[in-house]
């Protein structure tokens, strides 16, 4: 569903938006790329978070393929 909403930003912000922004490039397009962008990052923290800061125990692949789970 599309639908056209107003975010207010600053002229400074505003600037830097369209200087990212490839030619031909909608400020949507521009907003998705930005936002998959940090997820990733997100996601990237996330995980070397979790191996700084807790021991991970690797799992045999046999119990996946007992529990029909197989590659």
């Amino acid at each position: 569903m599309s639908s056209t909403k107003r975010i207010t930003v600053t002229e400074a912000v505003w600037a830097d938006l369209s200087g990212m922004k490839e030619p031909g490039m909608t400020f949507s397009e521009l907003i998705e790329t930005m936002i998959e962008r940090e997820k990733k990052l997100r996601l990237v923290e996330d995980i070397r978070r979790l191996q700084e800061g807790e021991e991970l125990v690797e799992i045999p692949l046999q119990v996946f393929a007992r529990d029909g789970l197989k590659d």
